[in-house]
């Protein structure tokens, strides 16, 4: 099995390696902490499994989620995170995630989300409660979020980590005028019109971790 490990945690990431590649029959193929470059190694690589933290710069791991399946869909995406708020859990189910384990969790769960979302299964962490599971569900309203574009979402990931305008063209590779037709079009889609509050929406649709 051959995995791609991001967590833009160094140690963590270290620490989550090792118990991987203690794993009989797996290979970690690439890491990285960064979300974007993370999904470009999902389309060099081409891994059986992504496990992703959703805290990342550049991309959330639920935005990577989002597109990874059009760089390689034969990848399964599962989700390693400290938060088990059912927003959380929601938006990784909506975003298409095969797994979702926490942080917290028994190092004996690591391989058994593995073979699980191999067998084509959804692998939800015990401490997830199944209301979480029973209200999505039931749900079948759209989020908010999934009425943004990509490039919007990443837009606002970006402005909620707290980039400048400026930061973001560059990045992006586009004019300064173009992020701010951007963001004023996401104020007025959203009817958010200040900062603080498209952070708070953020958080909310799980593009960035209050952390």
């Amino acid at each position: 099995m051959r995995v791609l490990l991001a967590d833009d945690h160094t140690l963590v990431r270290a620490g989550i390696r090792s118990l991987l590649e203690a794993m009989p029959g797996v290979e970690v193929v690439a890491e990285s902490g960064d979300g974007r470059e993370a999904l470009d190694l999902i389309a060099k690589h081409r891994p059986d499994v992504a496990l992703l933290d959703i805290g990342m710069p550049g991309l959330s791991g639920l935005e990577v989620a989002k597109r990874a399946s059009d760089e390689s869909p034969r990848t399964k995406i599962v989700i390693l995170s400290m938060h088990a708020d059912p927003t959380y859990v929601t938006q990784a189910l909506r975003a298409g995630v095969a797994g979702y384990l926490l942080k917290g969790a028994a190092v004996s769960e690591l391989p058994l989300a593995f073979q699980a979302v191999m067998r084509g299964e959804t692998y939800l962490t015990p401490k997830v409660s199944r209301s979480v599971v029973e209200g999505f569900l039931r749900d079948t309203e759209p989020v908010p979020v999934e009425g943004l574009t990509a490039r919007q979402r990443e837009i606002l990931q970006m402005i909620a980590e707290g980039h400048s305008t400026k930061e973001i063209a560059r990045v992006l590779n586009v004019s300064i005028k173009t992020i701010e037709t951007h963001r004023s079009r996401l104020m007025d889609r959203l009817d958010i019109h200040d900062v603080p509050g498209l952070v708070r929406f953020a958080i909310r649709a799980g593009l960035v971790t209050p952390e």
